[in-house]
């Protein structure tokens, strides 16, 4: 003999079983650093570094600690052999001076890493194709402990 469950359950379970799906797609598009940004809401800027380390497309562009935009793309300029990083702004900041400068800094410890912009005091503000060139590179762990062993290793020869 079989109980049959009434429709009034059948319906709460599939509610709750579609909530956590919608629920489990909007925490998907966040942890993959998706966003929905509109690119008519959004003005481009250049930047060019010399190392940009790990940073990756999509990327979080900070001003203050407030994200203000996403990396767009990253390519390499033939002329100068520089990473060439296309940042995407969002337009409600098209206040930012001209000579602010762009800096690749790591969330955390082991976090993935980013550009953080540093407003300077010009008059004349970012727009539509500028760039920015006032730019720090990423710090590459790696390059920091070669320098540091080589130099206790020159160190200790003495």
């Amino acid at each position: 003999m079989t109980m049959r469950q009434s429709p009034a359950v059948e319906l709460t379970v599939g509610v709750f079983v579609a909530a956590g799906l919608i629920a489990l797609f909007i925490l998907a598009i966040k942890v993959s650093n998706l966003s929905l940004i509109n690119k008519e809401n959004t003005y481009s800027v250049t930047a060019k570094f010399q190392n940009i380390g790990t940073l990756k497309v999509r990327s979080a562009v900070t001003l203050s600690g407030v994200t203000v935009g996403r990396i767009a793309s990253i390519k390499i300029d033939p002329q100068t052999y520089e990473a060439e990083v296309i940042i995407r702004i969002n337009s409600e900041y098209d206040y930012l001076p001209d000579d602010t400068s762009a800096s690749i800094y790591t969330a955390g410890l082991l976090g993935e890493q980013y550009v953080a912009l540093e407003p300077g005091g010009s008059d004349t503000y970012l727009k539509e194709g500028s760039e920015i060139t006032l730019t720090q590179s990423a710090l590459v762990l790696e390059k920091l402990i070669g320098q540091f062993i080589y130099s206790k290793a020159a160190g200790d020869s003495k």
